[in-house]
């Protein structure tokens, strides 16, 4: 029988406000697992004409899937949300890509006809589960020199990248931190992030571990508004002595969660859901691992290529700020501005935290209301470098593109 590949979109997407890991963090006393749950729930709770049988597969990512985010998350997600027994789930795992790896895998299902609807998210738990917690690298790694030593420490690989483009300064780094400081607490003041956080009930305790009662958290806790280039100059580089990565120029350690909705565009419209992004193509690269920061570029270089489109057609970019230097490189290789009014308009990782596995929904769900906002922007992308040396990218159409003579 004939396949004809489907067109797939990007109906909607949720996330918990990020918070930062470790015993004084808002989520020290929630487990991992809730907190996907409760943005699932949510999800579905902003989606009611879909019915949830209709839900083919429920794909949730975590870098470290032990303990409450273990399990085949996906499935044991599923089943905490309410979802019918009938709809599967399942685990990914590719570092900080992996919430955008859970939309581009279902996605392929989908326009191959196997899948209409799927829940594609991630979650991380970084105050429970360190990066790296229980992993046991295989010693032929250092031993025969397959990596350098440096690409176990995803510090030490930004250094790496100040290290081979000198001009990309931790001047220019402190600089691109204070802008996302600045243009996140811009687009709180115009209420532009809250729409799609989920708000979540936790419980309080004191340093003795004592009970302090609950509260409701409904912002990022990361964020420093007023952030100032004095303040960050006079940080700590904890990677390297004389460095230039620093707390203020860098995504700290965070908690939260993500969850999407991705349908194929006849089931979504036949059902009555909203189509907010239409997927283009996607693509995923290797770089060196001790300079895993280079990724985005050989990755948005290759979906690029396969989408038969040039940088200059992208009018809007949300780039994960794992480190301000590694979104430099990007915009360096590709003669953008650092502060080119196109990329990551709400703000980024670096204001608003980086539980790894769960990002890649938060970049487009940023973008989805970028393209809301602007209708004269055709197409955007989605980018982010991935741990061990790799770069992860998705090109989006905005279904509400108009062109300048007023046609779709």
């Amino acid at each position: 029988m004939p396949r004809t590949v489907r067109d797939v979109v990007f109906v909607d997407g949720v996330r918990t406000p990020f918070g930062k890991a470790g015993p004084k963090g808002i989520y020290h006393e929630t487990r991992a697992d809730d907190l996907v749950v409760k943005a699932i729930r949510e999800l579905l709770r902003r989606n009611p004409s879909l019915d949830t049988a209709r839900i083919d597969d429920v794909a949730v990512a975590a870098t470290t899937q032990i303990g409450d985010q273990g399990l085949t998350i996906g499935r044991t997600a599923g089943i905490l949300a309410g979802l019918p027994q009938s709809v599967p789930g399942y685990a990914i795992d590719r570092m900080c890509a992996g919430a955008l790896t859970a939309v581009t895998s279902t996605a392929g299902s989908i326009a191959f006809g196997a899948y209409d609807v799927v829940v594609a998210g991630g979650v991380e738990h970084m105050g429970r589960h360190p990066m790296g917690e229980a992993v046991d690298p295989n010693p032929r790694f250092v031993s025969e020199k397959l990596v350098d030593e440096s690409a176990l420490f995803m510090g030490m690989t930004a250094e790496n990248l100040h290290d081979r483009f000198p001009h990309l300064t931790k001047e220019r780094a402190d600089a691109y931190a204070v802008r996302s400081q600045e243009k996140a607490a811009k687009a709180y003041a115009n209420g532009l992030i809250q729409q799609d956080l989920v708000p979540i009930a936790v419980r309080r305790t004191t340093e003795e571990g004592g009970e302090k009662g609950w509260g409701l958290v409904t912002a990022d806790e990361p964020m420093r508004p007023g952030t100032t280039l004095e303040q960050l100059a006079g940080l700590k580089t904890p990677f390297r002595v004389h460095g230039r990565v620093t707390a203020g120029n860098a995504a700290g350690l965070n908690d939260g969660a993500t969850a999407s909705l991705i349908a194929s565009e006849d089931f979504a419209r036949e059902q009555g859901l909203p189509v907010r992004m239409r997927l283009v193509t996607y693509a995923f690269a290797g770089v060196e691992p001790e300079v895993m920061g280079y990724g985005p570029i050989p990755a948005t270089e290759k979906a690029l290529a396969k989408a038969g489109l040039d940088i200059s057609d992208i009018g809007l970019f949300e780039v994960n700020e794992a480190f301000a230097v590694q979104v430099l490189a990007f915009l360096d290789h590709y003669g953008i501005d650092d502060d080119d009014p196109r990329v990551n308009q709400y703000g980024g990782a670096i204001a608003f935290g980086h539980p790894l596995a769960s990002s890649g929904v938060r970049l487009m769900t940023q973008l989805a209301r970028q393209f809301e906002e602007q209708p004269q922007v055709r197409y955007g992308l989605t980018t982010m470098c991935v741990g061990f040396g790799m770069g992860a990218t998705v090109i989006w159409e905005n279904p509400h593109f108009t062109d300048a003579g007023g046609t779709k």
